[in-house]
């Protein structure tokens, strides 16, 4: 049984733990450590948990971001997963029947990429342990980029955008597939409701991380809103900027494009 000290550093903790998640959420220093822990905390229930919490519903938004990557203008290209995770992206791109590329899946958190080992299944992606703030590419030598989900736990979101822009190739596309906040004053009432009670509660449960699933909601909370996030994309440097409003507002997919060089 534990005692009166017991309960009180237990508490400490937990208090502690929500405080640097709050702050990691709102882009304070500690916030790549805390992301980068985090995720390789979660890693071994980070599918479930994706399928579970979002219904089944994340497949979808999957496949609509990939749709717009273009990836058939160059198909035995290069393309880059960012922030991959347990790479869902880059095996369901490298499943296309007419893709004969390869795919670079980076993500800072080594587990997430070792739990998602199961999907290489001689596919030619290629899991590479990298910062999205310097990606071991060369300039100009990706024929797209996408990012699911995972744009909002970078450090430096224009740093972000802009290394990708490095990276492309001109005429390649950059998406980017992330939550935002819906603007129906009804539909928002019941996502708040799921997004910052039920959701925390049932993913701190199911990962056994208890500040994870608080970050979630506080992250997309501080994330930039669709018309700011275009604008930073146009800012970095990206042209013929779009963006999409997915299931009532609750995700969207933007999508950015770096010029075409003019051969005079």
């Amino acid at each position: 049984m534990r005692g009166p000290g017991e309960f009180s550093r237990v508490n400490r903790l937990a208090d502690f733990e929500a405080r640097e998640a709050s702050a990691a959420a709102a882009g304070a220093a500690v916030k790549r450590a805390y992301v980068q822990r985090m995720f390789s905390d979660i890693a071994p229930r980070y599918d479930l948990l994706n399928r579970v919490l979002s219904l089944g519903i994340d497949r979808y938004w999957r496949r609509v971001a990939l749709a717009r990557l273009g990836w058939e203008r160059d198909a035995a290209g290069t393309f880059l997963d960012l922030c991959a995770g347990t790479l869902d992206v880059a095996r369901v791109l490298t499943a296309r029947k007419a893709f004969r590329g390869r795919v670079i899946g980076a993500d800072f958190a080594e587990p997430m990429l070792r739990a998602g080992k199961s999907k290489l299944a001689g596919r030619p992606i290629a899991p590479v342990v990298a910062d999205a703030l310097a990606l071991p590419v060369p300039d100009g030598s990706l024929s797209g980029a996408i990012v699911s989900f995972g744009i909002r736990n970078v450090a430096d979101l224009d740093a972000c955008l802009r290394e990708v822009h490095r990276a492309l190739r001109p005429g390649a596309r950059f998406v980017i597939l992330e939550f935002s906040t819906p603007r129906v004053p009804l539909v928002r009432a019941v996502y708040h409701a799921y997004f910052h009670h039920v959701l925390p509660r049932i993913g701190g449960l199911v990962s056994g991380h208890r500040t994870a699933y608080t970050y979630l909601p506080d992250s997309v909370k501080n994330f930039p809103e669709t018309t700011v996030l275009a604008a930073r994309m146009q800012a970095a440097g990206y042209v013929d900027v779009s963006w999409r409003a997915l299931t009532f507002g609750i995700a969207a997919v933007h999508v950015g494009e770096k010029q075409q060089t003019n051969n005079r």
